[in-house]
């Protein structure tokens, strides 16, 4: 696995130190989970913002409405109820 170097603030150098030590992970592991944490919540922050999009565009939220109420009558083995 390549491996690189990223230049943190001491502070932040030592916050890492005894998250790692309170976790009992390594730091490596620590930023690691951060990044995918932040990555999660760059993602989720989008989705909310295509739907704000989505449902400011009338015939487009419409659609997306009948959507989901056509979904919604199907059972799980693709029958209807």
């Amino acid at each position: 696995m390549h491996m690189t170097t990223v230049r943190i603030s001491e502070s932040y150098q030592k916050t890492l130190r005894e998250l790692a030590r309170y976790d009992g992970k390594s730091m490596q592991a620590i930023v690691e989970q951060a990044i995918e944490s932040y990555r999660r919540q760059r993602f989720l922050e989008g989705l909310s913002q295509d739907f704000k999009t989505l449902q400011n565009d009338t015939k487009a939220w419409q659609a997306e409405l009948k959507e989901r109420k056509e979904w919604d009558i199907t059972m799980s083995d693709g029958e209807k109820a």
